[in-house]
């Protein structure tokens, strides 16, 4: 039986990295499940492929029909972007395992729906100020920064991802990720640990 392995950590805590590593991963031989959201495309980035890019209207027709599984709604310098998990025949845990990114509140809908036994959490941590000044340089970096929105993420992490949050949540082992490849090469362990003689 197949795993959903969701991956969460406050932003700038290089989760974003690391789930795309664990996907290069040959003996997890992850497949990752794209999530929906109703925010632009980015420069660089593809319809299906970092996300599907939908308006309002297909949002609220997805949730009318019931094939939201989960629905996160952030109130942001730009507007209200919306992301959201579909259940549109991605997943087939029969044979296969799943990497997922999002929030605890994402992580919970996402269990309740798939079972408790299915959805593993792997938390990411790094201490508030490297994050903070990760988060500083990325948006130096970029041709229009972002400095309120980069405020109200952080500020947000702070209750969206505390120590009460988790402990309802269940969550109880943590990784830190000082060192990216020690980091990567935990996760990899402690998720093989799940697969059992499939490996």
């Amino acid at each position: 039986m197949g795993k959903i392995f969701y991956l969460m950590g406050k932003s700038s805590s290089g989760k974003d990295t690391i789930y795309k590593e664990l996907l290069k991963r040959d003996l997890l031989k992850l497949k990752k499940i794209v999530l929906y959201t109703t925010r632009p495309a980015r420069m660089g980035e593809q319809d299906g492929v970092q996300y599907h890019f939908v308006d309002e209207d297909t949002a609220a027709d997805l949730v009318k029909a019931g094939r939201v599984i989960e629905m996160r709604e952030y109130h942001t310098f730009h507007g209200k972007w919306k992301y959201f998990t579909v259940d549109d025949e991605q997943v087939d845990l029969s044979g296969n395992s799943y990497l997922m990114i999002g929030t605890i509140e994402s992580f919970l809908k996402t269990r309740t729906y798939y079972g408790e036994e299915r959805v593993i959490p792997i938390m990411i941590e790094l201490d508030d100020g490297v994050r903070l000044q990760r988060a500083l340089d990325r948006e130096r970096s970029e041709d229009s920064p972002r400095y309120e929105e980069m405020c109200r993420r952080f500020l947000a992490d702070a209750e969206d991802f505390s120590d009460q949050k988790k402990r309802e949540a269940g969550i109880t082992k943590e990784f830190y990720n000082e060192d990216l490849e020690r980091c990567l090469s935990e996760i990899e362990a402690y998720m093989l640990s799940f697969y059992g003689n499939e490996v």
